[in-house]
Protein backbone atom coordinates (compact mmCIF):
# COMPACT_ATOMS: atom_id res chain seq x y z
CA UNK A 1 0.00 0.00 0.00
CA UNK A 2 1.00 3.03 -1.09
CA UNK A 3 1.91 6.16 1.64
CA UNK A 4 -0.54 8.17 0.43
CA UNK A 5 -3.61 5.37 0.69
CA UNK A 6 -2.46 5.90 4.64
CA UNK A 7 -4.15 9.22 4.15
CA UNK A 8 -7.49 7.58 3.74
CA UNK A 9 -6.41 4.94 6.32
CA UNK A 10 -5.73 7.87 8.55
CA UNK A 11 -9.79 8.84 9.05
CA UNK A 12 -10.62 5.93 10.04
CA UNK A 13 -8.40 5.51 12.63
CA UNK A 14 -9.26 9.44 14.03
CA UNK A 15 -12.92 8.76 13.57
CA UNK A 16 -12.55 5.03 15.43
CA UNK A 17 -10.77 7.41 18.30
CA UNK A 18 -13.55 9.31 18.79
CA UNK A 19 -16.71 6.48 18.18
CA UNK A 20 -14.50 3.04 19.84
CA UNK A 21 -17.20 3.51 23.14
CA UNK A 22 -19.39 2.71 21.62
CA UNK A 23 -17.97 -1.10 20.34
CA UNK A 24 -15.61 -1.72 22.89
CA UNK A 25 -17.84 -3.26 25.38
CA UNK A 26 -19.46 -5.65 22.70
CA UNK A 27 -16.60 -6.70 21.10
CA UNK A 28 -15.48 -8.06 24.48
CA UNK A 29 -18.78 -9.29 26.06
CA UNK A 30 -20.31 -10.97 22.85
CA UNK A 31 -17.60 -13.84 22.97
CA UNK A 32 -18.32 -13.95 26.53
CA UNK A 33 -21.86 -14.10 26.81
CA UNK A 34 -21.98 -16.33 23.95
CA UNK A 35 -19.87 -18.41 24.93
CA UNK A 36 -21.35 -18.93 28.52
CA UNK A 37 -24.94 -19.61 26.80
CA UNK A 38 -24.50 -21.80 24.08
CA UNK A 39 -21.49 -23.77 25.20
CA UNK A 40 -21.79 -23.91 28.76
CA UNK A 41 -25.56 -23.69 28.94
CA UNK A 42 -26.71 -25.44 25.92
CA UNK A 43 -23.68 -27.29 25.90
CA UNK A 44 -24.11 -28.93 28.71
CA UNK A 45 -27.01 -30.72 27.58
CA UNK A 46 -25.64 -31.71 24.55
CA UNK A 47 -22.74 -33.44 26.49
CA UNK A 48 -25.64 -34.87 28.47
CA UNK A 49 -27.27 -36.53 25.68
CA UNK A 50 -24.14 -38.31 24.78
CA UNK A 51 -23.43 -36.64 21.38
CA UNK A 52 -20.01 -36.09 21.71
CA UNK A 53 -19.26 -39.15 19.13
CA UNK A 54 -20.88 -37.32 16.59
CA UNK A 55 -18.21 -34.19 17.57
CA UNK A 56 -15.02 -35.83 18.00
CA UNK A 57 -14.90 -36.57 21.05
CA UNK A 58 -14.42 -33.36 22.41
CA UNK A 59 -17.39 -31.20 24.47
CA UNK A 60 -19.57 -28.92 23.51
CA UNK A 61 -18.06 -26.02 24.03
CA UNK A 62 -14.93 -27.14 22.35
CA UNK A 63 -16.73 -27.86 19.14
CA UNK A 64 -18.59 -24.65 18.76
CA UNK A 65 -15.88 -22.16 20.11
CA UNK A 66 -13.52 -22.25 16.85
CA UNK A 67 -16.54 -22.21 14.84
CA UNK A 68 -18.59 -19.12 15.91
CA UNK A 69 -14.76 -17.51 15.83
CA UNK A 70 -14.59 -17.94 12.14
CA UNK A 71 -18.60 -17.14 11.42
CA UNK A 72 -18.19 -14.09 13.76
CA UNK A 73 -15.34 -13.07 11.79
CA UNK A 74 -17.88 -13.24 8.88
CA UNK A 75 -20.46 -11.38 10.17
CA UNK A 76 -18.15 -8.44 11.33
CA UNK A 77 -16.47 -8.37 8.12
CA UNK A 78 -20.26 -8.50 6.66
CA UNK A 79 -21.14 -5.46 8.38
CA UNK A 80 -17.80 -3.25 8.02
CA UNK A 81 -18.26 -4.15 4.36
CA UNK A 82 -21.61 -2.61 4.19
CA UNK A 83 -23.58 0.72 5.22
CA UNK A 84 -20.34 2.30 6.16
CA UNK A 85 -19.32 1.76 2.18
CA UNK A 86 -22.81 2.67 1.04
CA UNK A 87 -22.09 5.82 3.11
CA UNK A 88 -19.11 6.37 1.68
CA UNK A 89 -20.49 6.47 -1.88
CA UNK A 90 -24.59 7.48 -1.35
CA UNK A 91 -25.50 8.73 1.76
CA UNK A 92 -22.66 11.08 3.36
CA UNK A 93 -20.54 10.30 0.38
CA UNK A 94 -16.72 10.50 2.16
CA UNK A 95 -15.08 8.33 -0.37
CA UNK A 96 -16.26 11.41 -3.08
CA UNK A 97 -14.81 14.03 -0.37
CA UNK A 98 -11.37 12.07 -0.07
CA UNK A 99 -11.16 11.66 -4.36
CA UNK A 100 -11.16 15.46 -4.08
CA UNK A 101 -7.93 14.99 -2.78
CA UNK A 102 -4.83 13.72 -4.37
CA UNK A 103 -5.99 10.29 -3.17
CA UNK A 104 -7.70 7.58 -6.02
CA UNK A 105 -10.26 5.78 -6.29
CA UNK A 106 -8.23 2.57 -5.30
CA UNK A 107 -6.24 4.11 -3.11
CA UNK A 108 -9.56 5.04 -1.09
CA UNK A 109 -10.88 1.47 -1.30
CA UNK A 110 -7.25 0.22 -0.43
CA UNK A 111 -7.00 2.58 2.98
CA UNK A 112 -10.81 1.51 3.77
CA UNK A 113 -9.83 -2.29 3.46
CA UNK A 114 -6.86 -2.00 5.93
CA UNK A 115 -8.94 -0.37 8.03
CA UNK A 116 -11.50 -3.21 7.82
CA UNK A 117 -9.38 -5.86 7.98
CA UNK A 118 -7.65 -4.34 11.11
CA UNK A 119 -11.78 -4.18 12.83
CA UNK A 120 -11.86 -8.20 12.04
CA UNK A 121 -8.66 -8.98 14.22
CA UNK A 122 -9.70 -6.79 16.94
CA UNK A 123 -13.07 -8.83 17.31
CA UNK A 124 -11.25 -12.04 16.72
CA UNK A 125 -8.61 -11.56 18.62
CA UNK A 126 -11.51 -10.63 21.67
CA UNK A 127 -13.28 -13.81 20.58
CA UNK A 128 -9.76 -15.80 21.06
CA UNK A 129 -9.28 -14.13 24.40
CA UNK A 130 -12.81 -15.50 25.79
CA UNK A 131 -11.88 -18.77 24.27
CA UNK A 132 -8.74 -18.93 26.45
CA UNK A 133 -10.87 -18.08 29.41
CA UNK A 134 -13.18 -20.69 28.47
CA UNK A 135 -10.35 -23.62 28.31
CA UNK A 136 -11.20 -24.13 24.82
CA UNK A 137 -7.61 -24.05 23.20
CA UNK A 138 -6.39 -27.60 23.05
CA UNK A 139 -3.98 -27.63 20.68
CA UNK A 140 -0.45 -26.15 20.22
CA UNK A 141 -1.52 -25.04 16.88
CA UNK A 142 -4.50 -22.81 18.65
CA UNK A 143 -2.76 -19.68 18.16
CA UNK A 144 -2.76 -19.94 14.50
CA UNK A 145 -6.63 -19.89 14.66
CA UNK A 146 -6.65 -16.09 14.74
CA UNK A 147 -4.91 -15.38 11.15
CA UNK A 148 -7.19 -18.29 10.00
CA UNK A 149 -10.10 -16.05 11.67
CA UNK A 150 -8.94 -13.00 9.86
CA UNK A 151 -8.26 -14.61 6.65
CA UNK A 152 -12.21 -15.31 6.78
CA UNK A 153 -12.87 -12.41 7.36
CA UNK A 154 -11.23 -10.98 4.81
CA UNK A 155 -12.66 -13.47 2.59
CA UNK A 156 -16.08 -11.76 2.73
CA UNK A 157 -14.93 -8.22 3.15
CA UNK A 158 -13.57 -7.93 -0.60
CA UNK A 159 -16.88 -9.29 -2.09
CA UNK A 160 -19.24 -8.04 0.20
CA UNK A 161 -17.33 -4.17 -0.62
CA UNK A 162 -17.49 -4.99 -4.59
CA UNK A 163 -21.05 -5.33 -3.99
CA UNK A 164 -21.87 -2.48 -1.49
CA UNK A 165 -20.42 0.00 -3.87
CA UNK A 166 -22.64 -0.83 -6.49
CA UNK A 167 -25.36 -0.03 -4.58
CA UNK A 168 -28.02 2.62 -4.93
CA UNK A 169 -29.83 2.28 -1.66
CA UNK A 170 -29.90 -0.07 1.22
CA UNK A 171 -32.71 -2.50 -0.02
CA UNK A 172 -29.23 -4.55 -1.43
CA UNK A 173 -28.38 -5.04 1.94
CA UNK A 174 -31.36 -6.16 3.53
CA UNK A 175 -31.23 -9.06 1.04
CA UNK A 176 -27.80 -9.62 1.52
CA UNK A 177 -28.12 -10.10 5.15
CA UNK A 178 -31.55 -12.04 5.13
CA UNK A 179 -30.80 -14.64 2.57
CA UNK A 180 -26.76 -14.62 2.58
CA UNK A 181 -24.78 -13.69 5.74
CA UNK A 182 -27.62 -15.20 7.99
CA UNK A 183 -28.07 -18.50 6.15
CA UNK A 184 -24.09 -19.23 6.19
CA UNK A 185 -23.86 -18.30 9.59
CA UNK A 186 -26.58 -20.53 10.38
CA UNK A 187 -25.49 -23.77 7.92
CA UNK A 188 -21.42 -23.07 8.34
CA UNK A 189 -20.64 -26.07 10.33
CA UNK A 190 -20.29 -23.56 13.77
CA UNK A 191 -23.39 -25.04 15.63
CA UNK A 192 -23.17 -28.89 14.04
CA UNK A 193 -21.54 -30.92 11.47
CA UNK A 194 -22.30 -29.83 8.17
CA UNK A 195 -22.10 -33.74 7.64
CA UNK A 196 -25.81 -34.05 9.27
CA UNK A 197 -27.32 -31.64 6.49
CA UNK A 198 -28.83 -33.68 2.96
CA UNK A 199 -26.68 -34.19 0.52
CA UNK A 200 -27.95 -30.63 -1.28
CA UNK A 201 -27.38 -28.21 1.09
CA UNK A 202 -24.09 -29.97 2.21
CA UNK A 203 -22.82 -29.14 -0.95
CA UNK A 204 -24.15 -25.82 -0.64
CA UNK A 205 -22.48 -25.68 2.59
CA UNK A 206 -18.88 -27.13 1.73
CA UNK A 207 -19.10 -24.14 -0.89
CA UNK A 208 -19.14 -21.26 0.78
CA UNK A 209 -16.27 -19.66 2.12
CA UNK A 210 -17.26 -19.29 5.60
CA UNK A 211 -17.38 -22.81 5.91
CA UNK A 212 -13.66 -23.40 4.68
CA UNK A 213 -12.65 -21.00 7.67
CA UNK A 214 -14.58 -22.89 10.16
CA UNK A 215 -12.67 -26.07 9.64
CA UNK A 216 -9.38 -24.31 9.32
CA UNK A 217 -10.26 -22.25 13.02
CA UNK A 218 -11.43 -25.57 14.34
CA UNK A 219 -8.86 -27.75 13.36
CA UNK A 220 -6.20 -25.41 14.46
CA UNK A 221 -7.70 -25.47 17.86
CA UNK A 222 -8.40 -28.49 18.41
CA UNK A 223 -5.53 -30.55 16.87
CA UNK A 224 -7.46 -33.02 14.72
CA UNK A 225 -9.09 -33.21 11.41
CA UNK A 226 -6.63 -30.66 9.60
CA UNK A 227 -3.81 -32.06 7.36
CA UNK A 228 -1.45 -29.80 6.21
CA UNK A 229 -2.78 -30.37 2.43
CA UNK A 230 -6.52 -29.50 3.75
CA UNK A 231 -4.98 -26.82 5.36
CA UNK A 232 -3.75 -25.31 2.51
CA UNK A 233 -6.74 -26.04 0.64
CA UNK A 234 -8.70 -24.02 3.16
CA UNK A 235 -6.56 -21.28 2.75
CA UNK A 236 -6.23 -21.07 -0.58
CA UNK A 237 -9.55 -21.56 -0.82
CA UNK A 238 -10.11 -18.22 1.38
CA UNK A 239 -7.29 -16.62 -0.51
CA UNK A 240 -9.02 -16.69 -3.58
CA UNK A 241 -12.10 -14.88 -2.45
CA UNK A 242 -10.37 -12.73 -1.39
CA UNK A 243 -7.71 -12.02 -4.40
CA UNK A 244 -11.21 -12.15 -6.65
CA UNK A 245 -13.42 -9.56 -4.34
CA UNK A 246 -10.32 -7.15 -4.26
CA UNK A 247 -10.47 -6.62 -7.68
CA UNK A 248 -14.06 -6.67 -8.24
CA UNK A 249 -14.22 -4.05 -5.47
CA UNK A 250 -11.49 -2.10 -7.02
CA UNK A 251 -13.48 -1.76 -10.13
CA UNK A 252 -16.95 -1.39 -8.00
CA UNK A 253 -15.24 1.80 -6.56
CA UNK A 254 -13.73 3.15 -9.71
CA UNK A 255 -17.32 3.03 -11.24
CA UNK A 256 -19.32 4.56 -8.34
CA UNK A 257 -16.34 7.52 -7.36
CA UNK A 258 -15.18 8.11 -11.46
CA UNK A 259 -17.39 9.42 -13.83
Amino acid sequence: MGSIALRSLDYWLIRYRRTWRGSAASTVLTPVLFLAAMGVGLGSLVDRSGSAGNLGGVSYLAFLAPGVLAATAMQTAAGEATYPVLTGTRWVRTYHAMIATPLSAAEVFTGHLVWMVVRVAMTCLAFVAAMAAFGTLHSAWAPLALPAAILTGLAHLTPVAAFSARLRNDAGLAALFRFGIMPMFLFSGAFFPVSQLPALLRAVAYGTPVWHGVALCRGFTLGQGLTVGSALLHAGYLTGWSAVGFVLARRSYQRALVR
